[in-house]
């Protein structure tokens, strides 16, 4: 991979020079969802293709999710490689039915013949004050529904090297971008003008440690990084695992990273019941118990509804202070 000619991008246009390059490269390929031509999008991930592609590749869709999903079913099935765009990621529960019953199912029920290159994407997360209907992780509805993959990515090289991959996967993916990363400066990053991918199922390391493993994804990985900093004025060197895809989860990055620390907090900002971050725990007693000087533990958001106050938007999402205090607690088991 070449990084001659680097340019310096962010979150959102990583996204949105991923699907350009994709639209590019397969003149089948389309986009559909609510407000994505004419406006680009709720937030400008797709402004701009409609004017390159057209409106019978870069389509409106009325306001229904149900719709949107179902019709990107049926465009598969003509052949087509689809991104549906679903202008919060809250708003796919409309389209649930569509999602777990037609479009996660279809490559097992016609006994792997026929395939499904959808790609549903769309703005998740909270931080940001949107309160209950525009503040939602419900990631954990997909993970647990067979046939379909669950991606989140935490920076923009990622951003659009997973969403590249997403969109030339065969399967069905899930595509949770978070919101308050899309125009984030720090985040710009000088991405290879050249072709990349970076694939699914693969974990990465984002800092290496010594004495606690702390595994995250999306926005909370910039949390665990601050608490990684904090740890390491007590004397503790904490190895931060970013896992990227959710399902399929590398679970050999995790473990490993388990066998050198022993000690492991997950880290994420859905609900704790049935969330993410109980399967990756799971994971880890069903593998690495052995390994294990402390109980795995886990810093979530409480069970409830994001408010819209701040302060009590805070309450309830994971924090800083919240995660080292786990970990402190894991540490000092």
């Amino acid at each position: 991979m070449s990084v001659e000619q680097a340019v310096k991008t962010n979150y959102l246009n990583a996204l949105k020079q991923a699907i350009d390059e994709e639209m590019a490269a397969d003149s089948e390929m389309i986009c559909i969802g609510e407000d994505i031509a004419n406006l680009g999008g709720a937030f400008g991930v797709t402004e701009g293709l409609v004017d390159k592609y057209g409106k019978w590749r870069v389509q409106d869709m009325p306001i229904a999710e149900e719709c949107i999903v179902g019709t990107a079913v049926g465009a598969a099935l003509t052949g087509r490689r689809v991104m549906a765009e679903m202008q919060f990621i809250d708003f796919i529960s409309c389209g649930f039915d569509q999602i777990v019953n037609n479009l996660a199912t279809f490559h097992y029920r016609t006994a792997g013949e026929v395939p499904m290159p959808v790609v549903l994407r769309g703005p998740a997360g909270g931080y940001g004050g949107g309160a209950l209907y525009h503040s939602q992780m419900n990631e954990g509805w997909f993970c647990h529904s067979p046939g379909l993959k669950v991606v989140c990515p935490s920076t923009s090289y990622d951003a659009k090297g997973l969403l590249k991959a997403a969109l030339r996967d065969p399967n069905p993916v899930i595509f949770y971008e978070i919101k308050e990363l899309y125009r984030r400066k720090d985040l710009e990053e000088e991405l290879p003008t050249t072709d990349y991918i970076v694939p699914l199922g693969k974990a990465t390391v984002r800092r290496s440690g010594e004495h606690i493993t702390l595994v995250s994804y999306g926005q909370n990985m910039y949390h665990c990084y601050q608490v990684a900093d904090m740890l390491a004025k007590d004397g503790y060197s904490a190895e931060v695992i970013d896992i990227r895809t959710l399902v399929p989860l590398d679970e050999q990055t995790i473990m490993d990273s388990i066998k050198k620390t022993s000690r492991v907090v997950v880290v994420n900002e859905a609900p704790r019941t049935c969330g993410f971050a109980g399967e990756v725990l799971a994971r880890v007693c069903e593998n690495a118990f052995e390994y294990l000087d402390a109980p795995p533990a886990r810093c979530t958001r409480l069970d409830t509804p994001v408010p819209w106050v701040k302060p009590l938007e805070s309450f309830v999402l994971p924090s800083v202070e919240k995660i080292y205090n786990t970990c402190i607690r894991t540490l000092k088991y």
